[in-house]
């Protein structure tokens, strides 16, 4: 039996595993926090289910008076803050970890039900591949005991951890990175965030629809500077509108604690004041003390691993997945990576990795989701493509919703009309996005969406509309 080692547990490691055993080989997986990896257990899943309560708060208090809603409050007129509802944070991260360790226990017993075996510990390769083809990999329990396993194919899964800044180290308690934001019983106060990334933006709307008060700082000219810049301009007039501080074309060089304050000081000299600090900054592979180089597998200068489009490192019967990759950090991409490495050892049919068929979320209110081409692309000439934009404004449900802001936007190519990219700016953006990806991935014309029946009134109504104007443009240019 084809034995296989995977080192560790998240999407990209899980994943694999399911379909390793699946397919009659002998699964091991290696994993030292809990099966879910970081995704479920202090990134995706608690971060996602922190903004759901966000996202309750930031609809009621944005719409509840123009839907018609009426809020008994016995305190006097005078004295009501402009919200009417609050937070208990303590019991929102208590929830957050309690469905994290759930998720995380389901997807064990799914593993070890498909026939893998789970071995807690922490592991690195023994060295090079054997001359029988066989590698040895070398585990650590927490006691120090180590245990060799042979492998005829190893994948490495192990994700990645918080960048910090040498003068700003994370103490858990006023300078946190977003592992420890969960540990907080009470709403920071005056929150500064460092960083306007994904996770940035999406922390920081998140706590600013909670109640703190949130400055953002950004090193960038915008917020989400590798988004759609429509996308982007939308989401940051939003974060204005709301209160948000938001400080752009501002690099942080420190924060330190003064009691129980945080100052950030920036690069022009600038010093920022605040309860709280989040460090939110870019991550780092997990790739260090694995023996990895040694092995013969590639890293690139940023320390990920180099791979191919079907998950292989440099050296034979090594594979990785995931944030270690640094492909796309994302959970679907990580958990697609680890298939196909499956696939490919194991002999099955397994289409290489396509880029430009991954859809994405960034988790903020409004949501924004894109496939395929972007804007960026283009602009830069990488692909000649028509693009409509269409305002949530006009659709008939957005009116009825009370949404103001965000936009379906599509591309596709001039002469066939192939959809071949998409933004969407909206609430459950997540899910709007899907009919795109659908159409990307299939290489459907906008002909085809436009004459799909939508339901009326719906938010995806607004994607037919922009197939049929790229339709009719197409028509009237080829006129």
């Amino acid at each position: 039996m084809t034995r296989i080692v995977i080192i560790g547990g998240g999407p990209g490691g899980y994943e694999a595993a399911l379909v390793g055993a699946q397919l009659g080989a002998e699964v091991t997986v290696v994993d030292c926090d809990g099966l879910g990896g970081a995704s479920v257990l202090t990134d995706c899943v608690p971060s996602k289910t922190l903004i759901a309560t966000a996202e309750v708060m930031t609809t009621f208090d944005s719409s509840y008076e123009e839907l018609g809603i009426v809020v008994a409050d016995d305190t006097p007129h005078i004295e009501q803050a402009a919200r009417v509802v609050g937070v208990d944070l303590g019991k929102v991260n208590r929830r957050v970890k309690r469905l994290a360790l759930a998720q995380s226990h389901d997807i064990t017993a799914s593993v070890t039900r498909a026939g893998a075996r789970v071995v807690r510990g922490r592991a690195k390769l023994g060295g090079p591949q054997g001359i029988d083809g066989t590698r040895d990999v070398i585990v650590t329990a927490a006691d120090g005991t180590e245990t060799i396993l042979t492998a005829d194919a190893v994948l490495i899964a192990t994700g990645g951890h918080p960048r910090e800044i040498p003068d700003a180290m994370p103490d858990g308690e006023r300078i946190l990175n977003w592992t420890q934001v969960y540990d907080l019983d009470e709403l920071p106060e005056e929150l500064i965030v460092v960083g306007s990334g994904v996770t940035g933006a999406e922390f920081a709307g998140a706590y600013q629809a909670l109640g703190s008060r949130v400055t953002l700082v950004s090193s960038r000219d915008r917020v989400l500077p590798g988004e759609d810049p429509d996308a982007a301009a939308v989401l940051e007039d939003v974060f204005r509108r709301r209160g948000m501080n938001v400080v752009g074309r501002s690099r942080a060089e420190s924060a330190k604690r003064v009691g129980d304050r945080v100052e950030v000081t920036l690069s022009d000299g600038r010093v920022l004041t605040g309860t709280h600090c989040l460090m939110a900054v870019g991550a780092i592979p997990n790739t260090k003390n694995m023996n990895l180089e040694e092995s013969g597998v590639r890293l690139k200068d940023s320390g990920h691993i180099w791979t191919d489009k079907v998950s292989r490192t440099s050296a034979p019967g090594v594979y990785a997945a995931g944030d270690v990759t640094g492909v796309f950090a994302l959970a679907s991409v990580a958990a697609m990576q680890g298939r196909i490495a499956m696939y490919h050892f194991l002999g099955d049919a397994v289409a290489p990795l396509n880029l430009k068929t991954v859809s994405s979320n960034v988790f903020t209110d409004p949501e924004i989701a894109t496939v395929g081409y972007t804007q960026a692309d283009v602009d830069a000439g990488k692909i000649d493509a028509r693009v409509v934009k269409l305002p949530l404004l006009r659709n008939p449900r957005a009116k009825m919703q009370g949404i103001r802001d965000g936009f379906v936007k599509l591309f596709c190519r001039p002469g066939t009309g192939i959809v071949v990219g998409g933004v969407v700016v909206s609430p459950r953006a997540s899910e709007l996005i899907h009919p795109i990806s659908i159409a990307v991935d299939n290489n459907l014309t906008v002909e085809q969406i436009a004459n799909a029946f939508t339901v009326y009134p719906s938010l995806s109504g607004s994607i037919a509309e922009v197939a049929r104007q790229l339709h009719t443009r197409k028509s009237a240019g080829e006129a």
